[in-house]
């Protein structure tokens, strides 16, 4: 039996900014942005290339903005990925290597959302 992690849930505080800052600063392709009434409201986004998206919206989750830590987005390459960010205004710290004696290294550059969620880079 699989089972498929497709969908992570990111409160934030201001669904408009935070739907600007994935689609336009990330580049997250858009799934859907739908309202039910005046209570409801969902946003989905995926990275170029997941199978797994996030959402966030009104009522959609009851935790506090800013409390998802360290999502990894894996690309090949750190530095092109992190000058993208950059380029499109996100504020990406420079890379870190973090070596273990007989394994590969792993390279990390870590940003936040606008509601202080954190994302880490990762490439090995």
């Amino acid at each position: 039996m699989d089972f498929k992690l497709e969908l992570v849930p990111v409160p934030v505080t201001d669904v408009d900014r935070a739907k600007d800052f994935y689609e336009r600063q990330m580049g997250f392709h858009v799934d859907h942005d739908v309202s039910f009434g005046t209570d409801f409201r969902v946003v989905q986004v995926t990275p170029p290339g997941s199978a797994c998206s996030i959402a966030f919206g009104k009522g959609v989750v009851d935790t506090p903005p800013g409390s998802i830590k360290m999502l990894h987005l894996v690309v090949d390459d750190i530095e092109a990925a992190r000058d993208a960010l950059v380029g499109r205004g996100v504020a990406v710290d420079a890379v870190e290597k973090m070596s273990a004696e007989g394994r590969p290294d792993v390279f990390y550059a870590r940003f936040a959302d606008p509601d202080g969620n954190t994302w880490t880079l990762q490439s090995r």
